[in-house]
């Protein structure tokens, strides 16, 4: 499976982070970190459609992106247009890294979210110093245990945490922990097919006054028209933003269908 895959090599990549600055370094350094986050749930609890735009150079599912403008460009458009930016940060089948989250946050005042499998309080102090509003954390990876200490964890150091699941189940966990902002995963991560009715069926779990994403799949207007209709805050939009000449018009585009 995939997903055990991704974990098991984060792990692995962890232990790397981890001789290169140790835990106890990284964690003094997140806390005497002078930055203020960006309400993330405030960018996308506005009226209207928010989006999250994505920065990735690959997936799993999709190969590596046919990127046609290069990050300064790219980000650029995204701060005019979008609401939040989305950044990968893993290594071995997103190609992402650190880097190019830090680079991105130089040029965006944007509220940013690290996008990774997070699996160790390490990664969560890490983010802080780099630079993060809010980190992602994927119900399937974790136990009901880590879930609570690393959603405690996010916001004990300032950042908001977007909780992501994919089905009945773990929507459950998600409303159970109070969630403040649940991420629908119209991918599934054993076998990456995409289903939009995935957001349709969850959002009916949603409490009020939870902020609701819908991820994966979107790549025409009769998409985001859907999962209008379905009542989501946001969408996270990657893939055809990072494969279009025109992020900015087309995020421009989607908000006022």
């Amino acid at each position: 499976m995939i997903l055990d895959e991704i974990v098991a090599d984060k792990k692995k990549r962890l232990a790397e982070h981890k001789a290169r600055v140790g835990e106890e370094e990284m964690k003094e350094l997140a806390v005497s970190c002078g930055r203020e986050s960006v309400s993330f749930y405030g960018a996308l609890a506005k009226d209207g459609l928010s989006i999250i735009g994505e920065f990735k150079k690959a997936s799993p599912s999709h190969g590596r992106m046919n990127n046609r403008i290069e990050l300064t460009d790219r980000i650029d458009r995204y701060n005019a247009s979008v609401d939040a930016i989305s950044c990968l940060t893993e290594e071995d089948h997103f190609l992402g890294n650190v880097d190019y989250f830090k680079q991105i946050r130089e040029i965006s005042g944007l509220p940013m979210i690290r996008k990774d499998f997070i699996i160790d309080p390490y990664q969560i102090f890490e983010a802080k110093v780099i630079g993060a509003d809010c980190i992602l954390l994927i119900a399937s990876i974790l136990t009901d245990r880590e879930l609570k200490l690393f959603y405690e964890l996010a916001y004990d150091l300032g950042m908001d945490a977007l909780v992501e699941v994919h089905d009945e189940q773990e929507m459950m966990r998600a409303v159970g922990l109070d969630a403040a902002i649940i991420g629908v995963n119209n991918r599934n991560l054993k076998d990456f097919s995409i289903d939009l009715n995935t957001t349709k069926r969850l959002a009916q779990m949603a409490p009020d006054g939870t902020l609701l994403v819908s991820e994966s799949g979107v790549s025409e207007d009769r998409d985001v028209a859907f999962l209008k209709d379905v009542g989501v805050d946001a969408l996270l939009i990657g893939t055809v933003f990072m494969e279009s000449e025109d992020p900015e018009a087309l995020a421009r585009r989607w908000k006022e269908l």
